[in-house]
């Protein structure tokens, strides 16, 4: 993903914290950018946490900030997430934001700052899982971010898979939207990691999903994960109510499931739009270009979305949808 012409191109600067400069992978993701001007900075919230800030003319002209993460290595599973079926659900957030820039990114309202921050402390974060470890585990390691995006500059999903393979009571999940299966193909199947690829009308994925490859991509990668043994999950959210949505997303997962094995897929999800409310309302304030931002969503408590009959109606449409081909027990709505 590449800048306008007239600004400068992303990561053309990368800021380091204090104490990050330590780490091996800091000098890896250097030696890949190696015209980038390199700035130190006591702590990465001087950088990040900047007041005024705007997250669009960020996101034309991104900047990586490198630290260390010191606290709050790994969260309990946020309710806006599906657990799939595990009582013991957790995530963590090795990079904040995404090299992709969805209209509906609830990241938009969560930070003031569009440049990205890479944690370096890898062990750190394992440390903090191992502790938990007592009893089995699901760990998302990309809902934050889209690290299969940029697993060319950091290879954060081959370090979590090779630390899954040798944890029995572990489960991690790589979300993600980009076509970059090939960055890890080289790695043997590790059947504790479920590789889950977001799959959009191609409409969604134009009007939407800036920057992100498009459906018949995302489809390409995950079969090929697929044929070379990894166990892949298709999900159809957020789902979208755009002009003729049934339609659409008849088509898309037709289209998936002409291209995918519905057998050999690990299982499938489904939900709809929603977010965290005072995000909504934040993003709300900096941006009128979008018409997902602006649908008569129902602020209930903390939580933003369609109104409860349209809520179920689509899951019930997706619902119908999906046990065409899947039984019920590998569907999550």
């Amino acid at each position: 993903m590449s800048a306008p012409d007239s600004v400068l191109p992303n990561f053309s600067h990368i800021y380091i914290e204090e104490g990050a400069e330590r780490y091996s992978l800091t000098e890896s993701i250097l030696s890949k950018f190696p015209n980038a001007i390199r700035i130190a900075v006591h702590h990465y919230k001087d950088i990040f946490n900047r007041p005024q800030q705007n997250f669009q003319s960020q996101k034309r002209s991104m900047k990586l900030i490198l630290a260390v993460k010191k606290d709050h290595l790994l969260y309990d599973g946020s309710e806006f997430s599906q657990s799939m079926g595990h009582d013991n659900f957790y995530y963590n957030s090795m990079m904040l934001n995404c090299v992709y820039n969805c209209d509906y990114c609830y990241l938009q309202g969560m930070y003031g700052s569009a440049n990205m921050v890479i944690f370096v402390n890898s062990d750190d974060f394992f440390s903090a899982v191992v502790e938990k470890l007592q009893k089995p585990m699901c760990l998302a390691i990309s809902y934050d971010t889209d690290l299969l995006a940029f697993e060319n500059v950091v290879p954060l999903c081959s370090q979590w898979i090779e630390f899954a393979r040798i944890q029995p009571n572990l489960i991690i999940e790589i979300r993600t939207k980009s076509a970059n299966f090939k960055s890890i193909r080289s790695l043997a199947p590790c059947d504790r990691v479920i590789l889950a690829w977001t799959m959009s009308p191609d409409e969604v994925v134009e009007r939407y999903e800036k920057g992100t490859p498009p459906l018949k991509r995302r489809i390409a990668a995950a079969k090929e994960a697929v044929d070379c043994g990894w166990k892949v999950r298709a999900c159809f959210d957020p789902v979208i109510r755009i002009d003729h949505w049934e339609k659409h997303y008849t088509q898309c997962v037709q289209t998936v499931f002409e291209k995918l094995d519905a057998e050999k897929l690990h299982d499938v999800s489904a939900g709809v739009f929603r977010m965290n409310a005072d995000y909504l309302r934040k993003i709300r304030k900096q941006r009128n270009d979008s018409d997902v931002l602006y649908h008569s969503y129902v602020f209930d408590g903390n939580a933003a979305s369609y109104p409860d009959v349209i809520r179920m109606e689509m899951h019930a449409f997706m619902k119908s949808l999906l046990f065409q081909y899947l039984p019920s027990t590998k569907v999550f709505i």
